[in-house]
């Protein structure tokens, strides 16, 4: 064999062109490609020594791959035991893309910005180039494993040719030198290609020698089998992974051969990380293929109502046919992002499922059911939220782990499930009962509890904004309807002694009328007990405790379609009812605005304050002269 110059492939060309003239802000991709490459000629060779006993032997014993750098001469070399290459393998997979599609990827390419470049390098058949984006000139020494196989070398300093000639090579395996650029010096430093390494390519199975040091650690925890793992092993990794220095509250192992082969080593936190909510904060666990990194936070591969899962997936059967950017969209990301959504949900049901039962390791550790309280009181809204985009898919997994505090509890720490508050309903409630307010206490407060107070049935109380956007969905459970008490009209029986009640026929049509405009109907109440009145939200359109909440967002809303309810009983509306029917009106219309007013504060919403403190100071005037006269 001789000398020979050759050509790239035009679509090549245009490529290395686009690298070698062109500054990107992640240029160390270029030595995990290498490793990658690596790793994949040694597992073939590997596999080879399966079937043959006649390979062209390695240079070591224990194959693996070395990295040496040269901080003088600006040049790293990388160079492997595995399976080489002959010189139509060098012509041929050096020369061209060796993929469909190349022209497409080129043209994303041309208008990707900086930031996109390195995943879109990922794509097969493209990694190799990547050594441009820092070299001024390669070379590629290798020798195929197949028996009778010679060495070539092949150089380039990517400016559209390439030559190949024969190299005196006694192993079998490949060694890329790169003679880095001046202005890319600082790969030729043993600490930075050592950092690299632990980054992109720290669980490749394979040895990665950096100089005289092991720089990979070779152990994918994930791949491991979940019983040979030690806490300490998995927290340690946990922490690596998260940048946490508490242990995790759950972990979760899975591992899959089929139908789609993946492991995943999943962790959620013990505490909120504190840029949870930050709208574009990195999320999403790690994404490897074949224990080679291709994402640091792949934020599709779980739903974002799970971001706070930490951890890593691996997957032998992703292609890399595709560039690193649109790997999430594949239909192989999109089974294994399905499966291990419905992973962790039914790991959090085992770990909720054993609430109040002792740890089983019989240490002083908190019971199971303690730390899924602990789980749900960082992550709930989050699984609501859930449950809200994800009901179809995820409906049935998600709704048993939801936890309201509720009207029974005397503080807002209790915790309760649909399944607990189904059990406890006395005889005669069928329906599950809600109310959201922004607060507990000033959901206690409100008039629309008195009379399931009276009946001593339960309440639960839902205080976070995501709630309301929760009871959207969650319409029913377990065959009985999930309903506000503060919305619609409630057909609840009457209590034996009713007490004197006031004739309302021509008193709520007088008030409609001073209302106008602001509720929308007067009426009679079942759901009072104690008090004169309550605002209700009319059983369609938004609550008003939604408005409070799109208000404060600064959205542009329509207010809420309120309705008064007046308890007949109270002396209050009796006395109104009476001044009425004698026709003192004069003497009903402040007494009818104090009445809204009153309304209006226990309802939370206030929007004219000052507005209510004139007409309550004008009323006091008026008692107080009363008084003087009396």
């Amino acid at each position: 064999m001789t000398v020979t110059e050759h050509g790239f492939k035009a679509e090549v060309q245009q490529l290395l062109d686009i690298m070698i003239h062109s500054l990107y802000s992640d240029r160390e991709i270029f030595l995990r490609e290498l490793l990658s490459n690596a790793a994949d000629a040694l597992d073939k060779a590997r596999f080879e020594g399966l079937v043959r006993d006649d390979l062209v032997p390695a240079a070591s014993s224990e194959p693996g791959v070395r990295i040496e750098v040269d901080p003088d001469a600006r040049t790293v070399v990388v160079e492997d035991d595995g399976i080489g290459m002959t010189e139509d393998e060098v012509v041929g997979n050096l020369g061209t893309i060796a993929h469909s599609g190349s022209q497409d990827f080129l043209d994303r390419l041309k208008d990707a910005g900086p930031g996109e470049v390195p995943q879109l390098i990922g794509q097969f058949g493209v990694g190799f180039y990547s050594s441009f984006m820092v070299a001024e000139e390669v070379v590629v020494e290798t020798r195929s494993a197949l028996p009778g196989s010679a060495g070539v070398r092949w150089t380039s300093s990517g400016q559209g040719t390439f030559t190949v000639e024969p190299v005196e090579r006694e192993f079998r395996g490949t060694r890329v030198a790169l003679r880095l650029r001046e202005d890319c010096a600082e790969f030729a430093d043993e600490l930075r290609a050592k950092s690299i390494v632990r980054r992109h390519s720290n669980f490749l199975t394979w040895p990665i020698h950096v100089g005289d040091e092991q720089a990979n650690s070779g152990k994918a925890l994930w791949a491991e089998p979940p019983s040979s793992i030690t806490d300490d092993e998995a927290n340690a990794f946990y922490k690596s992974v998260a940048v946490d220095w508490r242990d995790p509250a759950l972990r979760i192992h899975v591992s899959v051969d089929s139908p789609i082969q993946y492991s995943a080593l999943l962790f959620i936190p013990e505490e909120r990380p504190f840029d949870l909510f930050t709208p574009r904060a990195d999320t999403g666990p790690r994404l490897y293929a074949r224990r080679v990194l291709i994402m640091e936070h792949a934020k599709d591969l779980l739903p974002g109502w799970l971001r706070f899962v930490q951890g890593v997936v691996d997957s032998e059967d992703i292609s890399l046919n595709v560039s690193r950017e649109m790997v999430q969209k594949t239909p192989v990301v999109r089974k294994i992002r399905d499966a291990v959504t419905k992973r962790i949900l039914k790991e959090l049901a085992r770990l909720a499922a054993a609430e109040g039962e002792p740890a089983e390791d019989g240490e002083e550790t908190r019971a199971a059911g303690e730390r899924y309280a602990d789980i749900w009181r960082n992550f709930g809204i989050l699984l609501k939220e859930g449950l809200y985009h994800s009901k179809h898919e995820y409906g049935e997994l998600l709704t048993p782990l939801l936890r309201f505090n509720a009207l029974s509890h005397e503080d807002e720490e209790g915790l309760l499930s649909l399944d607990e508050y189904v059990a406890a309903m006395p005889e005669g409630q069928d329906t599950v009962w809600y109310l959201t307010a922004t607060s507990r206490e000033e959901a206690l407060a409100s008039p629309a509890l008195e009379a399931f107070r009276q009946r001593e049935w339960d309440v639960l109380l839902l205080t976070e904004p995501v709630d309301e956007w929760l009871v959207q969905v969650l319409e029913e459970f377990d065959g009985k309807p999930v309903k506000s008490i503060a919305r619609g009209e409630l057909e609840l029986d009457e209590a034996d002694d009713e007490g004197e009640r006031a004739d309302l026929s021509g008193l709520t049509p007088f008030l409609e009328e001073a209302y106008a405009g602001a509720v929308a109907r007067v009426r009679a109440s079942s759901r009072l007990t104690d008090s004169a009145c309550v605002l209700v939200d009319d059983e369609q359109g938004i609550s008003g405790n939604l408005e409070r909440i799109l208000r404060a967002a600064n959205q542009d809303v329509p207010a809420a379609s309120r309705i008064l309810e007046l308890n007949p009983r109270h002396p209050l509306i009796r006395n109104m009812a009476r001044l009425h029917d004698d026709g003192a009106k004069e003497r009903l219309e402040p007494l009818a605005r104090l009445l809204l007013d009153n309304a209006v504060l226990l309802d939370g919403n206030v929007k004219e304050p000052a507005a209510i403190g004139r007409r309550l100071q004008e009323l006091l005037v008026e008692a107080s002269s009363h008084a003087l006269e009396g």
